[in-house]
């Protein structure tokens, strides 16, 4: 990775669909979206990540699924290897199709994860050669243990989380740059698991997406957590993303980065 002024990697992103507002929640109450505002929000997404030095691509639509927007759960990256994905949702099971002719042009070697297993990339948390995946609603025993048989030759090691209180782990936590695991403690279920964990003031202040070494996307709704980040040394480039977070989304699920 380099500095937010040169080139730092790809990123893939899928525009919002028009059955967006039919996206799942499981966590939280159901609200009007403004799809219309939502694309609006995803539009502005794009241009963070494309005025922070990243290759914005964009996969193939997938209109008749309502939460193809939410890209990251199709397809893990591990270096050169990329891994599709089965989504633990029925629903949402056909947008794995446009992603997987994208990234063979792109020159990655895949590996799948198959049935009966289920694996969400909003569950897959990459920290150093460490893996924590989420055990909850969207990602089975079957998903982890596949996850393992393809990770671990390429040296990685595979933690699991358990999950009860969010859809995925990548809604309760992420990382800094240094490693540091952030989450919000009232969604965390075990911050034992992490060996390095700091608590953020704010629910989406758990949420963030590495730009560079130095700076960090987050949302406009966690202002705290934003000031917290700036004491530590890091920048922060922050987008509105309300229309997403209605459907349970955060800044993370909106792209996959190819590094």
């Amino acid at each position: 990775m380099t500095s937010r002024n040169g080139p730092v990697g790809c990123a893939l992103v899928r525009e919002p669909g028009p059955r967006l507002a039919e996206g799942l929640v499981t966590h939280i109450d159901r609200v009007p979206v403004d799809v219309g505002l939502a694309r609006l929000q995803w539009l502005a997404y794009v241009e963070a990540m494309a005025n922070a030095g990243w290759d914005v691509i964009e996969v193939a639509p997938a209109d008749e699924c309502p939460d193809a927007v939410f890209v990251e759960d199709a397809l893990v990256m591990f270096g050169s290897r990329a891994v599709i994905t089965r989504p633990g949702a029925d629903s949402r099971k056909a947008e794995t199709i446009g992603v997987e002719p994208l990234v063979r042009d792109l020159g990655f070697p895949i590996a799948r994860i198959h049935a009966p297993a289920t694996l969400d990339g909003g569950d897959v948390l990459k920290v150093g050669d460490t893996v924590y995946v989420g055990r909850g609603g969207r990602t089975n025993a079957d998903g982890i243990r596949e996850l393992r048989r393809i990770v671990e030759p390429l040296g990685k090691t595979v933690v699991a989380v358990p999950l009860d209180r969010v859809l995925h782990l990548k809604s309760a936590v992420t990382a800094l740059p240094d490693g540091t695991i952030i989450g919000f403690p009232p969604l965390v279920d075990e911050s034992s698991v992490f060996p390095m964990f700091r608590a953020v003031p704010e629910e989406s202040g758990a949420h963030v997406v590495i730009l560079d070494d130095e700076t960090l996307l987050i949302a406009t709704s966690c202002p705290k957590s934003a000031e917290l980040f700036r004491e530590l040394g890091y920048r922060t480039v922050a987008v509105d993303i309300s229309e997403y977070e209605k459907l349970e989304g955060c800044v993370t699920c909106l792209s996959i980065r190819l590094r």
